[in-house]
């Protein structure tokens, strides 16, 4: 599990361009973070935590973390040996900022490792538009089964928003990402690859904000660190093909990350060894350069083994503030249909691009905007 209440601090800025993907600069993106993140007041929810305990979420927070736990335990078999308290009490880290072997549910879910999403920034070059409203998005994929629980705070009001839908998306466990054709992205010679949806998928908070996933530990690729991309849609409508559509709202987007100690532990594991891509650390992150520039902000999962072992699975989670009150417009790299998928022309990557199938109208202006 982790630990930490800050990650490290003092990490230079890379300067000039940055390229996280061939043809990608993340240099405006970098920009706009430093920038949101230099004007806010708040850069965590620290200042809500007695509100919410007050209001009984912090307490509501343990109930559900330690019964999803369980349940994930029960369901892998790995609850046969041992009880929650004693699995909870096992030390997965050799932190010594104060957790014993007698640490219980209590404290161990207690807290809020928080991250602030931006509401202007870029989405990253592999957004996919269209996909589905899921808990499950794992399909054919292997690695270690990861359980995540998001929660979102307004951070104004320091209220849970609900209603609102959190959609989640990373790469796989050799570092290639599913619906999108493109240079750097795998095989760009494999054109089946833009109508894969795997780990991709949106949920709704519930009245506590909090929206939970079945995924994998993300793998890594060429010059960003392990990571996850976040990001919020409000006033969105669930179709009844169980997705947003492609013309929906995205009023904040971000990333979190992981513990630098696990990402080695699960790279030795299969079939994350076979990933032949340089492999790059937190420490030599440039948007997480970024984020830890900035005191209180701590954009990483708290988290903890579901069994002895990291290839047993994992339980993460990491609450998110908001202002609820921006939006933005997206312009995703393709969108998913019905028919399968179709790269945006207008977004800069490469691959099988045109209408949608089935249809005679051309996605060359297609953007999903709205606000919020």
């Amino acid at each position: 599990m982790r630990f930490a209440t800050s990650v490290v601090s003092g990490l230079a800025f890379l300067a000039g361009s940055v390229v996280a993907h061939p043809g990608h600069d993340i240099s405006q993106e970098i920009k706009e973070r430093r920038d949101y993140l230099s004007s806010v007041k708040r850069t965590n929810l620290d200042h809500c935590a007695p509100k919410l305990k007050a209001r009984g979420v912090e307490k509501r927070n343990v109930q559900r973390r330690a019964a999803l736990l369980e349940k994930a335990r029960a369901k892998r078999g790995l609850n046969k040996k041992r009880d929650l308290d004693s699995v909870l009490a096992t030390n997965h880290n050799s932190s010594d900022l104060g957790y014993t072997p007698n640490t219980d549910a209590t404290t161990l879910f207690t807290g809020y490792n928080s991250c602030l999403l931006t509401p202007e920034v870029t989405q990253g070059p592999y957004y996919v538009g269209g996909e589905y409203v899921r808990e499950n998005v794992i399909e054919d994929q292997e690695g270690v089964d990861t359980i995540l629980d998001y929660q979102v705070i307004d951070i104004n009001t320091c209220e849970p928003v609900t209603d609102v839908y959190v959609e989640m998306w990373h790469c796989n466990a050799t570092g290639v990402y599913g619906g999108i054709v493109a240079s750097g992205n795998g095989d760009n010679s494999d054109d089946s690859n833009i109508n894969n949806t795997w780990l991709r998928g949106i949920q709704k908070t519930d009245s506590d904000g909090v929206a939970q996933f079945e995924s994998i530990f993300p793998g890594h690729y060429t010059s960003r660190a392990t990571h996850i991309h976040i990001m919020i849609h409000q006033n969105a409508t669930l179709l009844a093909n169980s997705t947003l559509g492609n013309n929906v709202s995205a009023s904040h987007v971000g990333q979190a990350f992981f513990d630098q100690d696990l990402i080695t532990a699960v790279e030795l594991t299969e079939p994350y060894n076979t990933n032949t891509q340089e492999l790059t650390t937190n420490a030599d992150d440039s948007i997480l350069s970024e984020e830890t520039a900035t005191d209180g902000v701590d954009p990483f999962y708290e988290y903890t083994y579901l069994g002895d072992d990291v290839t047993d699975g994992l339980f993460a989670w990491i609450a998110f503030g908001i202002n609820a009150t921006s939006s933005q417009d997206i312009t995703p790299a393709a969108f998913f249909y019905k028919e399968g998928g179709v790269s945006n022309p207008n977004s800069g990557s490469s691959g099988p691009g045109g209408s949608p199938p089935g249809s005679s109208n051309s996605t060359s202006s297609a953007s999903a905007s709205a606000t919020a």
